[in-house]
Parts: C-alpha cells; sequence; structure tokens
C-alpha cells in the first residue's frame, strides 16, 4: 500500500558528504513522521534522523547531530537527508522509513541504500 524509495547513497571519502533522497507514494500513504535508520554489518538497526511531517520538528541521533541534516517537501512526499563531514563509521545500509510522530513507530519501510565512507 506504502511505498517508499531511497535514492542517493553511494561511496564517498571520510570528510566528504552525500545526499539521500525518499518518496513515498501509495493510496494509504500519509505518515505522521518520516525519517531514516541505518544497519552497519553484525549491527542492529539503529535510528538515525526523523521529521515530523506537519510541523517539521525534527530529531537526530547523536552520534550525527551536528553532520546531518533532515528536510521534507510534502508537496512532492520526499524527504531528504544531507551529510556532510561523513566518517567510516557512518558506513551502513540507510533504511528510509515513515510512521508516527518522532518514529517512535514505524509503519512503512523503504529498501535501503548503501553508504560507504572510506578513510
Amino acid at each position: 500500500q506504502v511505498q517508499l524509495v531511497e535514492s542517493g547513497g553511494g561511496l564517498v571519502q571520510a570528510g566528504g558528504s552525500l545526499r539521500l533522497s525518499c518518496a513515498g507514494s501509495g493510496r494509504t500513504f500519509s505518515p505522521y513522521a518520516m525519517g531514516w535508520f541505518r544497519q552497519a554489518p553484525g549491527k542492529e538497526r539503529e535510528f538515525v534522523t526523523a521529521i515530523n511531517w506537519f510541523g517539521g520538528s525534527t530529531y537526530y541521533a547523536d552520534s550525527v547531530k551536528g553532520r546531518f541534516t533532515i528536510s521534507r517537501d510534502n508537496v512532492k512526499n520526499s524527504v531528504y537527508l544531507q551529510m556532510n563531514s561523513l566518517k567510516p563509521e557512518d558506513t551502513a545500509v540507510y533504511y528510509c522509513a515513515a510512521g508516527t510522530v518522532g518514529l517512535r513507530t514505524v509503519t512503512s519501510w523503504g529498501q535501503g541504500t548503501q553508504v560507504t565512507v572510506s578513510s
């Protein structure tokens, strides 16, 4: 019913930048928030950032504060993640997510996009 399609992953050197995009669609697409999680090899999926669809409040994991910025375009049903000052430890598969306020509950997931940061 809901589709989330990510784009923008890739390989970048440490200190570089990448921008991820996620477009939502579907007859029942009506999130309260969208955002991003990530999963590194051998680790659990972890919260990265979220933005509320109405009001625009944002939330960030401590590990990315000051380096990552989330934004949204309500008309395009899209959310963006600008990642600056990337570190090797940011290497992971990044998943777009939609759900309740602050993404406390995720109701839809994207397929994931690989981000690799080389040292």
